[in-house]
């Protein structure tokens, strides 16, 4: 018979302290990657040199180990616990926290969470509470995702409730509106994440969680992987460009997660990333 395993809060921290600080130095390689290539076949001359500039300020934020972005973000942490593991000294939560107040308050990440959304909006002064999504699997580790999202492209996020009746062509139209209202304000390139199924909670967290997969990786299903392709043409083909100056590249990807759903509808939600679609991960 298999046997627990023990992980320790204190290493849970230390863990979520470190990824942090990665993902808001450096940004993963399939992103760096994208940024050069949109670089390379980027027609519009303004735009190319915007481009540019983005590449030059990823390698001074990776050498000199200082935020890429000033907007750190709010921690949004994915944890995916295996069966067999027992965290001590502590609640994985508890953990997560203490190494989200870590990062962002010994490694000089700007604090941007209010404790009271409406009134007193106080700042906590260590970027906690983190948001936490927990999930499980069959196994003695534990996985940690850090995803550190600004607000500048959060606040571009749209879900809408459709009915059983709504087409393809329903969705493709309101992903591409989204992105055409959101304009310069996500800081585009993005990556659009998308959501289609579940319920209204679930589907938000779908849209989020597409955001986690690599650059251009396409949905396992056909018919999904065809409609990443088709709506990334149509917001490419908006013209909005790196950072509003219009031009060839509004868009990196446009990834789908999908999910079983109610009869009686259909949701959708679309959730924004900016060119610095920051993540990091590691297993324990």
């Amino acid at each position: 018979m298999a046997q627990p395993r023990q992980i320790s809060a204190s290493e849970i921290a230390d863990a979520v302290a470190q990824l942090f600080l990665k993902a808001n130095h450096e940004l993963p390689d399939d992103m760096v990657d994208a940024i050069g290539q949109a670089c390379r076949r980027e027609g519009n001359a303004l735009a190319r040199q915007v481009l540019e500039r983005l590449e030059d300020n990823l390698h001074a934020a990776r050498d000199m180990q200082i935020p890429i972005c000033q907007d750190t973000g709010m921690a949004v942490v994915f944890a995916d616990v295996g069966n067999l593991v027992c965290v001590c000294d502590g609640t994985l939560e508890e953990a997560i926290n203490a190494g989200v107040a870590r990062a962002y308050r010994d490694g000089a990440l700007r604090c941007s969470v209010v404790r009271d959304p409406l009134y007193g909006r106080v700042n906590t002064g260590d970027n906690t509470p983190a948001v936490i999504h927990i999930s499980t699997h069959a196994g003695d580790d534990l996985r940690l995702i850090a995803a550190p999202k600004g607000f500048g492209s959060e606040n571009m996020s749209a879900l809408q409730m459709m009915t059983p009746a709504a087409t393809e062509e329903d969705v493709a139209d309101f992903v591409t509106e989204q992105v055409r209202r959101a304009g310069s304000n996500p800081c585009p390139p993005i990556v659009v994440g998308v959501g289609i199924g579940g319920n209204f909670e679930s589907v938000a967290l779908l849209a989020k969680r597409a955001l986690l997969r690599p650059v251009g990786s396409a949905n396992p299903d056909a018919a999904y992987a065809a409609l990443e392709g088709r709506l990334l043409q149509r917001i490419n083909r908006l013209g909005i460009g790196p950072q509003g100056f219009g031009g060839d590249t509004t868009a990196f990807a446009v990834h789908i997660e999908q999910a079983p759903t109610h009869i009686a509808g259909l949701p959708v939600a679309v959730n924004i990333s900016c060119h610095v679609t920051r993540h990091a991960q590691a297993v324990l």
